[in-house]
C-alpha cells in the first residue's frame, strides 16, 4: 500500500442513468453543480479492471500534490477496481461502467486535461472527447517494447523521464511528432513512503523480478528460467538478508511455470528465514517497491521499470540485470542500463554470489560511475523533487493551454 492507513473519508461521484450507491457517503449525481465536480480540471482515467490497479496506485500520491493547485478527479470502469482505489486515495472518483455514463460525465465536466496510465483499449472510449487534452503519462519507465508503442499518436502529449525515452520513441515509431514529447521525470520517485524492511546490520540483496508480460516479445521475466537458482544463490551467502519483491502481476500469474516458480521461491525464503531467524530473509509480495528499494544494498532485477527506479534512487549501488534471452548483445544494444549492470544469465548463476560479494565491496563497485553517466541517460539531469515539480507545472501549463483554445476565461476557470 502505498499509504499505511485509509482516508476516514471519500467523496465519489456516480454518473446516471446507473448511479451506484456507496457506503461511505451519498452518490453524487455528474449532472449536480456540487463544487468537488465543477472545479475540477484535470481527470485521471483508467478502465481496467483491479488486477491493473497498481498502474494507477502508485500516481496516486503525485494526484494529491497536483490536486493542490489543479483540481483532479479520478474516472474509473470497473467496480472492483473502484474499491481497490477507494482505500487509497480522498480524491472523488466516478465511477462509470458504460460507455454512454463516461459521455454524460464528460460532458457535465470542463475539466481540460485527461491523463492515462497505460494503453488500455478502453482508452479510445475516453479520447473520443474532443473538448479535452488528452495526456499519456505511462507508470514506469523501462526498455521493454511496449514503452514505445503507436498507440502514443492517440495523445496529444506524451510525458517521458528523459532523453533515453525521447530516442525510444524516435527509433521505434515512424512518422511520430517529437513535438508531443514532454520530459518530466518519474515524478513517482520523489516519495518517501513508509519502509516496508525492519532494520538490519546485514548487508541486503534484493532480487525484483517483473511479470511474463502479455506477450511473448514482452517477456522479460527470469522468475520462471533462473528466478529459484537466483535466490539460492542469494541465500546462500552468509551474512546477507535476500528479499524477494515479485512484480504484483507475478503474485496472480495465470502461467504455470511462474506460479510454481514462485511459490518455491517464497518458501525457499520462508525456510531459510526459520534457520537464520536473525538474518532477516523475507518475502514482499504486497506493498510498493518504493518502499523496498531505500533499505537494500544491491539489486537483480529484469528489464522492467524497477531497474531504472533503482538507477535513479540507489545511483551509489551496485544492479545485475537479468538476461531471459541468452543473448548479451541483444541486450547491451536495447537495454542501456544493462551497460552498467553485471548480466546475469544461465552461465552466470554458478558465479552470482562471488560477484554480489565483490560488488557489495566499494572497492569492487567498478561500474559505480558508468551507473551515474547511465543515469542521467534516462532521467537528465534532475534530482529527486524536481521531477514532481515539474509534472505539476506542465500539467499547469496544459490546462492554461486548453483554456486557450476553448476560448476559456482562466480566471473563471479557477475560480
Amino acid at each position: 500500500m502505498i499509504h499505511p492507513t485509509a482516508p476516514t473519508a471519500m467523496p465519489r461521484l456516480a454518473v446516471d442513468p446507473a448511479p451506484v450507491s456507496s457506503p461511505l457517503s451519498a452518490p453524487l449525481h455528474a449532472r449536480d453543480t456540487s463544487p468537488d465536480l465543477a472545479r475540477v480540471q484535470v481527470l485521471a482515467y483508467f478502465p481496467d479492471d483491479q488486477t491493473r490497479a497498481y498502474q494507477l496506485l502508485q500516481w496516486l500520491p503525485v494526484l494529491d500534490v497536483l490536486d493542490t493547485t489543479r483540481p483532479v478527479a479520478i474516472v474509473l470502469r470497473d467496480p472492483a477496481t473502484a474499491d481497490v482505489v477507494r482505500a487509497h486515495t480522498a480524491l472523488p472518483i466516478a465511477l462509470v461502467p458504460e460507455f454512454g455514463e463516461l459521455t454524460v460525465l464528460y460532458a457535465s465536466t470542463d475539466a481540460a486535461v485527461v491523463l492515462y496510465c497505460n494503453n488500455s483499449m478502453l482508452n479510445f472510449q475516453s479520447l473520443l472527447d474532443p473538448s479535452k487534452l488528452h495526456v499519456h503519462v505511462n507508470h514506469g519507465e523501462s526498455d521493454k517494447q511496449s514503452m514505445a508503442s503507436n498507440n502514443a499518436k492517440a495523445y496529444d502529449r506524451v510525458f517521458v523521464a528523459g532523453e533515453a525515452a525521447v530516442q525510444r520513441y524516435l527509433g521505434e515509431l515512424m512518422e511520430f511528432d517529437e513535438a508531443r514529447l514532454v520530459r518530466v521525470g518519474r515524478p513517482q520517485l520523489d516519495l518517501r513512503p513508509a519502509p516496508l524492511l525492519a532494520p538490519t546490520d546485514c548487508a541486503t540483496v534484493l532480487y525484483a523480478p517483473t511479470w511474463e508480460g502479455d506477450a511473448d516479445y514482452n517477456n522479460f521475466s527470469s522468475v520462471d528460467t533462473i528466478g529459484v537458482a537466483i535466490m539460492r544463490a542469494v541465500l546462500a551467502m552468509p551474512g546477507v538478508r535476500a528479499v524477494y519483491k515479485p512484480h504484483p502481476k507475478v503474485v496472480t500469474s495465470p502461467d504455470p511455470a511462474i506460479r510454481e516458480a514462485h511459490r518455491e521461491i517464497v518458501r525457499m525464503v520462508a525456510r531459510a528465514a526459520a534457520l537464520e531467524p536473525g538474518v532477516g530473509h523475507t518475502s514482499v509480495e504486497i506493498g510498493d517497491i518504493l518502499a523496498v528499494i531505500p533499505d537494500c544494498d544491491a539489486m537483480i532485477s529484469d528489464v522492467s521499470s524497477v531497474g531504472l527506479d533503482w538507477l535513479y534512487l540507489r545511483t551509489d549501488a551496485p544492479i545485475l540485470i537479468t538476461d531471459r534471452h541468452g543473448d548479451a548483445e541483444r541486450l547491451r544494444r536495447e537495454v542501456p542500463v544493462s551497460r552498467c549492470a553485471d548480466v546475469v544469465d544461465g552461465e552466470m548463476l554458478d558465479r552470482l554470489g562471488a560477484v554480489l560479494a565483490a560488488r557489495l565491496d566499494p572497492a569492487g563497485d567498478e561500474l559505480h560511475l558508468a551507473r551515474q553517466a547511465m543515469r542521467r541517460h534516462y532521467f537528465d539531469d534532475l534530482q529527486v523533487g524536481d521531477s514532481t515539480a515539474r509534472f505539476v507545472e506542465q500539467v499547469g501549463a496544459l490546462v492554461a493551454l486548453r483554456h486557450r483554445l476553448r476560448g476559456v476565461d482562466e480566471s473563471a476557470a479557477t475560480a
